[in-house]
């Protein structure tokens, strides 16, 4: 079978997280519209991720945050987004590069996007996760209102388009 020379399935990747920096920098330069509200996924040991030491200990490989109603200085960047989350009624800082990002959603609209597992230390992908089937729990404040509804939304797993 011929080899991959293009790494199409690394250039689908960086579109998907593209679509989730757009989002943010929308939201960073207009708010949030509607009902829209995201759920990031990501893992806190990767390089660039920056969370007090607090969280690290409670959520020591991969953390969601919501960004919905609490929410402050959203700043995105090509390569990372800055945001201030309110955690036990404490505003903290969290940097998260978009490599890190392992899943986003926007259940107003069931759209969802989960990203390939990270690389091992041996250039190995690591093993393949499961796809979502509902949304991830909340983690930062409870919303304002009580009464959000759960949906689930569509999936998009990169390990279809991967070569196995």
């Amino acid at each position: 079978m011929p080899q991959d020379q293009f790494h199409y399935d690394k250039m689908i990747e960086g579109a998907l997280r593209g679509v989730v920096r757009d989002a943010l920098v929308r939201v960073s330069r207009d708010g949030l519209p509607g009902d829209h509200h995201f759920y990031i996924g990501f893992a806190t040991r990767e390089p660039g991720v920056e969370l007090p030491e607090s969280l690290r200990a409670r959520f020591p490989d991969e953390m969601t945050i919501v960004v919905q109603h609490q929410f402050w200085d959203l700043k995105v960047e090509d390569e990372a987004f800055t945001i201030v989350l309110s955690f036990q009624r404490q505003p903290e800082r969290l940097v998260v590069p978009f490599a890190a990002i392992k899943s986003f959603a926007d259940p107003s609209v069931n759209f969802a996007l989960e990203f390939a597992a990270p690389v091992t230390a041996t250039g190995e992908p690591a093993a393949a996760e499961a796809e979502v089937s509902a949304l991830p729990a909340p983690v930062a404040s409870p919303p304002k209102e009580e009464k959000e509804e759960r949906t689930t939304g569509e999936v998009v797993a990169l390990d279809a388009f991967r070569k196995r």
